[in-house]
């Protein structure tokens, strides 16, 4: 075996040592990063009379990195484009340094609907919505999350009721910060990369004019789904069909994951 060839070895048994190590640490800083920025929640928007509504206001949140439209890990965001459009509402975002994000808040049928675009990484979107849902009393279970899905093909999307990150960071920051996971998502598929691209190069990157094309039929049917689920009188959730973290002890309790997925295809 020639020099080359046994360097190669040690190095490549020496990267993968590190690779888990390194995950837990970057996990663990994100962790930090979080706990900072949430030292200060903003003060309740609404008055004390307002507290029996609460089940009347709901949030939806596009996940996704500022400044980074078009990309593929900011679908969450383009969806809530199309959404203020069909609100009549294009033109209402506002800059709210209190929830570290943009908002839109509007009314739908009887039910107060706060819009969120967080103008923090993803990696620390659920800064933004902790504090949001503060602000506006709003609870976890009445927070829907947008975001994109690996494991779904593009032109796929669904709901899914709760239940853990499965590896999305966006979603794994919202879970640290509201102390549960009880949060349902719209999944927007994006697929997985092919060949030996990284996966973090994949998200980062913007669709093609082809996947565009796909993507715009996807964002018009989303977005039905999506106001539909938020009008039905029926409780979406609930802290049962999720873990929710002691705030005493921080922690959490496993629940049967919920695989009862809303799915549609694009045809």
């Amino acid at each position: 075996m020639s020099n080359t060839t046994l360097r190669g070895k040690v190095w490549a048994a020496v990267t993968q040592a590190f690779k888990l190590p390194m995950a837990l640490i970057r996990r663990m800083i994100t962790t930090l990063i979080n706990r900072v920025w949430m030292r200060t929640l903003p003060s309740p928007k609404m008055s004390a009379q307002t507290m029996v509504d609460r089940n009347r206001r709901k949030m939806v949140v596009g996940l996704g990195n500022p400044g980074m439209n078009g990309s593929r890990h900011s679908v969450g965001m383009a969806v809530l484009t199309t959404l203020a459009e069909r609100l009549g509402a294009p033109d209402s975002w506002r800059s709210d340094r209190q929830v570290s994000g943009e908002v839109i808040v509007t009314q739908l049928q009887d039910i107060q609907l706060v819009v969120l675009r967080p103008k923090l990484l993803m990696n620390i979107n659920g800064v933004s919505v902790a504090k949001a849902a503060s602000k506006y009393l709003i609870s976890p279970e009445h927070i829907l999350l947008i975001h994109d899905e690996l494991d779904k093909p593009l032109g796929k999307f669904g709901i899914k009721h709760g239940g853990s990150a499965r590896g999305h960071n966006g979603v794994r920051s919202c879970v640290d910060c509201l102390h549960t996971d009880v949060m349902p998502r719209l999944r927007i598929g994006i697929g997985r990369p092919s060949g030996k691209m990284p996966v973090d190069r994949y998200v980062l990157g913007r669709f093609s004019q082809e996947e565009q094309n796909v993507l715009d039929s996807v964002m018009k049917q989303s977005v039905d789904v999506l106001l539909t689920f938020i009008t039905d009188s029926q409780p979406q959730t609930s802290p049962a069909e999720g873990r929710r973290a002691s705030r005493k002890n921080k922690s959490r309790t496993l629940s049967p994951p919920q695989d009862t997925t809303e799915e549609q295809k694009q045809s």
